[in-house]
């Protein structure tokens, strides 16, 4: 049965304009602007004959040479990461320090947290008689060089609860600790315990930008913190990649109202009040309206567990937990002025958009830094100093390496186009600490050449990868897959 919307119905013409693809000479005008923004030198989007859109390189490019660094549109670290990586929630750089790092993470495992249980997280490590007071706070790949996601542990060995409190509350130092120092943690402004950041800027940056409308603590200015706790219980119980949808529509919410502010600035309340204007909208959808997007239920992957015959079935459900996400968020963030974000029309391209253009957002952690650098020093120092730090190892585990880890968006990343003979790669290196893209080439690449990158894992079987590329939209017709045809 299909599902039908209400706001779908009555506000088709204007979601219709929306998801429109922007003409090639806006696309292009945006990205000279964006790019003059960016960390990149001699890059130019450009109209392709194939895909919309490509990246193309306006100077010569040396193997390994830095392409571009990518600032995202939005990105969110995975809630299952959030008890091992405590970072900023918009750079997402590591903050506050080593032995917090640490002790936290260990406090946390003590508790019985796991984690998949990030609201018990948040009650039990903020009521505890364990705080911290550090700048006045509460504390709580495609793109890496490596995997650092966890391998299964070996049997680890408790610390006592005394020194897991002393490191988690800052009592403790931990041998040549201050060379690897990370920022002081600051406190979302509205008051959550869900939000930190490493700076000021950082945090108003985020405020303003997304989470005033997604805060739950009591500054929010979300219609019902308890609607939007629902919409976040939800989302991490299914799949987080909602939580990722909302701060795109908070984002073109408080920009619209921006642009708004700015256009009737001196003409008083009731000038601004007196009626919708859709053409702010637009306005206000034009970074998202960049991204190539399709239906999250039409272009997710078919999972192996679910039989071809069952497809459809498979992306009914889709549809219809992508329409329960959309309710939870419409009763927490609601704008009537922006009532064609909240229709499913818009929230399932939005949702797409990520599932087709996504980048791992991975930042290294500044722990296994840590623990190199202790198992590197000299005999003479090593012996006493592991006295300290390989008991807290041992409790740590094969755990002591995780990164962290989420998904986000990435404007000029998303317009490179695939190759399975790519002439970039997503790779982060030794001083890539945050978020951002970094995108590194392979080979040389001569002015005027197009800069591609890969989607999947170009070593696989022709047949294999095309049927990968196929949850893309595209059948691939590079230099590779014509030889291999």
């Amino acid at each position: 049965m299909e599902i039908v919307y209400p706001i779908d119905a009555q506000f088709s013409d204007q979601i219709a304009a929306l998801l429109k693809p922007p003409p090639p000479q806006e696309v292009q005008k945006y990205f000279e602007e964006l790019l003059a923004t960016r960390q990149c030198d001699g890059l130019k989007v450009k109209p392709t004959s194939h895909y919309g859109k490509g990246v193309y390189a306006e100077t010569d490019f040396k193997e390994e040479q830095l392409v571009l660094k990518d600032q995202m549109l939005a990105g969110a670290q995975h809630s299952s990461n959030k008890v091992d990586c405590l970072v900023c929630s918009y750079c997402f750089c590591f903050v506050g320090s080593i032995e917090l790092q640490i002790g936290r993470k260990l406090y946390l495992e003590q508790l019985g947290v796991s984690p998949h249980d990030e609201c018990r997280m948040q009650k039990d490590c903020y009521n505890s008689d364990a705080s911290v007071d550090e700048d006045d706070s509460d504390v709580e790949d495609q793109q890496a060089s490596g995997d650092c996601s966890s391998s299964p542990s070996k049997d680890k060995i408790s610390l006592p609860k005394d020194v897991v409190e002393s490191l988690f509350n800052g009592e403790m130092q931990l041998p040549y600790s201050e060379k690897f120092s990370l920022p002081p943690i600051v406190s979302c402004p509205g008051g959550c315990k869900e939000n930190y950041y490493c700076s000021k800027s950082c945090a108003e940056a985020d405020w303003e930008s997304f989470h005033s409308l997604l805060c739950t603590g009591e500054g929010s200015k979300s219609l019902s913190t308890k609607a939007l706790q629902k919409f976040i219980e939800h989302a991490n119980d299914t799949n987080d990649i909602f939580l990722l949808a909302a701060k795109v529509i908070s984002f073109t919410i408080l920009r619209h109202k921006k642009l708004k502010e700015s256009r009737h600035e001196g003409k008083g309340k009731q000038v601004i009040s007196e009626s919708i204007d859709f053409s702010l909208l637009g306005e206000a959808w034009k970074p998202v309206s960049m991204g190539y997007k399709r239906r999250w239920w039409d272009c997710i992957a078919l999972p192996a567990d679910v039989d071809g015959s069952d497809e459809g079935s498979f992306r009914m459900q889709m549809k219809e937990l992508a329409l329960t996400s959309l309710q939870l968020l419409k009763e927490a963030i609601f704008d009537e002025e922006c009532q064609p974000l909240f229709s499913l029309e818009i929230y399932g391209n939005i949702i797409g958009m990520f599932e087709l253009n996504n980048l791992d957002l991975v930042v290294e952690s500044p722990v296994e830094d840590y623990f190199l650098y202790i198992d590197d020093l000299p005999l003479s120092e090593k012996g006493e100093v592991e006295q300290t730090t390989k008991p807290i190892l041992d409790a740590l585990g094969d755990d002591y390496s995780i990164c962290c880890q989420g998904t986000a968006f990435f404007p000029l990343q998303s317009c490179m186009n695939h190759s399975c003979r790519p002439n970039a790669k997503a790779f982060k290196r030794e001083e890539d600490r945050d978020g951002q893209a970094t995108i590194i080439a392979l080979q040389p690449i001569a002015k005027g050449e197009e800069i591609t990158i890969s989607y999947i894992d170009e070593d696989l079987p022709f047949e294999e990868r095309q049927a990968l590329l196929a949850d893309y939209g595209f059948r691939c017709g590079c230099s590779k897959c014509l030889e291999e045809t």
